[in-house]
């Protein structure tokens, strides 16, 4: 078998020629480039048309349904007035100015509390400070010159006085004697105390002897607040004479003229208390009426 100058076959092109066909190949390729293109170009615009239609559902939900609505609406003023006022609603209640207890133990009108030895003196201890009397005894009367000696008598006398307390504390061998006496106003018992004569007459009885500061030297002081004048005579229970050196009988009297005038301001503050009361009660009447 021979050959040709081509190959084993019979000349170039022929029926049985293995030969591609370039040209057809390369149109065929073109052709599937085309169609894949067009494929990729309705997708990508079905895919925009989707996400488009999206968003525009959102954002109808957002604004309540509304086409072109806000994101959200603002009440108007109708419904801003209509709106309920929770916030609770009192009355104003006007209290007066607390009361000064000054005013209670200097003027005879508002100071009406009971007054006697056990309102006056109710502990059955006088406690100042760090020191601690025992009371003895009390007393109490209208006739104030039958409660004091020498020249207290006329000077309680002409200034109207209307009644003489008395209590007497003791210890350690000495005693105070405490004397308040009361007035129609403060003039008076001031002029009392301004008159430099307390000549208390002393309360004896429960270890206290009768003859306690009778014709001995005993420390004598006098002082006011208010409608009140208030003395004080300690000594020694024994007899012995006080002097300016000794210390016991003068603590003791210190301390005797501090206790009256804290329980006769005392006083003063108990009545302001209870009128500051009534006061309350009445403004919170009067404003649940209005």
């Amino acid at each position: 078998m021979s050959f040709g100058q081509g190959g084993p076959f019979d000349g170039p092109g022929g029926s049985s020629s293995s030969t591609p066909d370039w040209g057809a190949l390369a149109e065929e390729s073109e052709a599937q480039a085309r169609r894949k293109r067009r494929l990729w170009i309705v997708g990508g615009a079905l895919a925009t048309l989707a996400v488009a239609g999206i968003v525009t559902v959102a954002v109808m939900a957002g604004s309540g349904g509304s086409p072109g609505g806000g994101a959200t609406a603002s009440p108007t003023a109708s419904d801003q007035a209509a709106a309920p006022d929770d916030k609770p609603s009192f009355p104003d209640v006007s209290v007066p100015p607390p009361p000064n207890p000054q005013d209670y133990i200097s003027d005879p009108k508002k100071d009406t509390a009971p007054l006697t030895p056990a309102t006056l003196f109710p502990q059955k201890s006088m406690v100042v400070g760090e020191h601690t009397y025992p009371r003895t005894s009390t007393a109490s009367t209208k006739d104030c010159t039958a409660a004091a000696q020498g020249a207290l008598v006329s000077s309680l006398s002409h200034n109207g006085c209307k009644q003489l307390l008395r209590a007497t504390y003791s210890k350690g061998g000495v005693a105070v004697t405490l004397g308040v006496a009361v007035f129609d106003s403060p003039a008076r018992a001031a002029k009392v105390m301004n008159e430099g004569k307390p000549n208390l007459m002393p309360l004896p009885g429960n270890g206290v002897p009768s003859d306690f500061c009778q014709g001995t030297k005993c420390r004598m002081a006098t002082n006011a607040t208010g409608r009140y004048a208030y003395f004080t005579i300690a000594g020694y229970l024994n007899g012995k004479d006080v002097t300016g050196t000794e210390t016991k009988a003068q603590q003791i009297a210190r301390d005797g003229g501090a206790y009256a005038f804290t329980q006769i301001t005392q006083r003063g503050k108990d009545q302001a208390a209870k009128a500051a009361e009534r006061q309350l009660k009445e403004a919170q009447r009067k404003a649940g009426r209005s």
